[in-house]
């Protein structure tokens, strides 16, 4: 069922002259490419300062849980604004290795079985390099210790010098700047704080699933029940939660994510509790108790304040920290005043069509919420709007800046990184490859997708799927089609089948394309399949 309307595409794609294979080739005339990962996705090394010894402590399979607790969990300092590691007998520092790429590839190199789970820019990487990018020329790398605050002077300096060294590496030319999630507040503050090495350096500025007002359920609930950075049964060889939970707890970056409380949300998202209270008649009942983003620090509060950490031996506490909420605030107003400088393009795309945590609530009408002490025992429940699964659509869009463009693409958070529909964008933008697939050296035009749907259900034993999709073709030709409003859109239609000798194995599908003429040498393809077959 799937296979046919994958057919019923690729004929399409055909049909637009757009399926040439590419071929692995460098292209000296790109543009050079710094990718900036989000948080979690740098490779961290712990050096032991006594005899120089390096281990990786982020990600790893044997001995994960432990050389993490050991290794990276931290306090923050106030003074500096850095969050430093308990073992006062080691750094922690990113591997600068094949230009950067290194950190940001497979976190953990050493896993074999489940690798897909711990790829970051993976896909990307060799999809650009199909396209032409080479190592050390064209493309390059930016990790970074993801516990430190987004503007952190150490990490600005760092990324003052990245920038330097890959513009020079280059021969001079500009820059094009791709960050994911959390990697996009950082390039954002890194812009407002320093706009002027930004302007000399940065070409183009691509942010991908960037959380620009936060990640409200998300957030909220790692601080009560802490963070998993991967699914399924890979967890078996990871980091417990609770581990990354302490973690967090003293990462002013995760505070970074939190809703940003000034912005106009659509829907405030809301911290809720199922509570039981008396009345003035002494009479118990229980009531759904709901917080916006700045009354839940109180909450937070109360539900932390018996957090605490054996280190050593030592009893440390992990209360929610305050000292790092007043960081924040400076942090946001970073944020908000920070400017897309002159002569840089900004283009922003981010993820729809999956469920995202949007509010969290805790307890409910049967068993409520007695102490909130215990509310890290507690499985939240969320209600949820369109994002990525992990950052809203509506804080991803919300960049506050200038935007050339902004594109959503159906897609997971992470998963995001190697959607086929994010690729092509990127190429267009990038103006990369030879030869393009979107690109028809003799007509002279380029196919940007813009829209992308799919939804499956049973009906009467029948296993239907529908999908639609969408392209804008753009072409250098800028002819003159007059009245467009009096031509008729050109309609075609595609079937596909496929047979067998039992009727559970027989399915077909139809499509429709519809190619509208539009002005300035724009057209508008629209693709309608269905499939259906029957459900075995």
């Amino acid at each position: 069922m799937a296979m046919l309307l994958e057919d019923i595409v690729q004929s399409v794609e055909m049909w637009l002259k757009l399926i040439k294979k590419p071929q692995s080739y460098v292209d000296p005339n790109l543009d050079p490419v710094l990718l900036v990962p989000g948080i979690a996705g740098s490779i961290l090394t712990a050096v032991d300062d006594k005899n120089g010894k390096e281990e990786r402590v982020w990600v790893r399979i044997l001995g994960a849980d432990y050389k993490f607790r050991t290794k990276l969990w931290s306090r923050f300092d106030p003074s500096t604004g850095r969050t430093v590691s308990l073992d006062e007998g080691s750094r922690i520092v990113v591997p600068e290795d094949r230009y950067g790429l290194y950190a940001i590839d497979v976190l953990d190199p050493d896993m074999i079985i489940g690798r897909e789970c711990v790829y970051y820019f993976h896909d990307m990487i060799e999809e650009m390099i199909k396209w032409g990018f080479q190592e050390g020329k064209t493309l390059f790398g930016f990790g970074y210790d993801f516990r430190q605050s987004n503007r952190l002077q150490d990490t600005m300096d760092r990324l003052a010098a990245k920038l330097e060294s890959v513009y020079k590496a280059s021969g001079g030319k500009k820059i094009s700047m791709i960050s994911h999630s959390m990697g996009g507040l950082l390039v954002k503050c890194f812009m407002g704080l320093h706009s002027d090495i930004f302007e000399k350096y940065v070409k183009n500025w691509i942010a991908i699933a960037a959380p620009f007002r936060g990640a409200p359920g998300y957030i909220a609930s790692t601080f009560l029940n802490g963070m998993s950075f991967v699914d399924g049964w890979e967890q078996n060889f990871f980091i417990s939660k609770w581990s990354m939970h302490q973690l967090l707890i003293e990462c002013p970056s995760v505070y970074e994510l939190m809703a940003c409380p000034h912005f106009k949300w659509e829907h405030v998202p809301l911290l809720e509790l199922w509570r039981e209270k008396q009345d003035c008649s002494g009479y118990s009942r229980t009531i759904l108790e709901s917080y916006g983003p700045g009354e839940s620090i109180e909450i937070f509060k109360q539900a932390l304040k018996g957090n605490w950490i054996d280190y050593n031996g030592e009893s440390i506490p992990m209360p929610f920290n305050l000292e790092i909420l007043e960081w924040t605030k400076k942090t946001r107003k970073v944020l908000a005043e920070a400017k897309v400088p002159h002569g840089v393009k900004f283009y922003n795309i981010y993820g729809i069509n999956l469920e995202t945590p949007h509010s969290v609530c805790y307890g409910s009408e049967e068993t409520p919420i007695t102490d909130l002490e215990e509310l890290r025992l507690y499985e939240p429940t969320y209600v949820c709007c369109d994002g990525d699964g992990t950052v809203p659509a509506e804080s991803a869009k919300a960049d506050g800046l200038h935007a050339e463009a902004r594109v959503g693409v159906p897609g997971e958070h992470r998963g995001i990184l190697c959607e086929p529909h994010v690729f092509r964008i990127l190429k267009h933008w990038l103006k990369a490859g030879v030869p393009d697939p979107f690109y028809n050296p003799v007509n002279d035009y380029v196919i940007l997708p813009t829209a992308f749907e799919m939804e499956s259900h049973k009906e009467k034993g029948l296993q239907v799927t529908s999908l639609k999709e969408e392209w804008e073709i753009v072409s250098e030709d800028q002819v003159d089609l007059g009245d467009v409003t009096s031509q008729k859109p050109f309609v075609s239609s595609i079937s596909v089948s496929q047979g067998g000798n039992r009727q559970s194995s027989r399915a077909e599908a139809h499509a429709t394309v519809i190619v509208h003429p539009q002005n300035e040498g724009k057209q508008h393809v629209e693709l309608n399949a269905i499939s259906v077959s029957v459900d075995a």
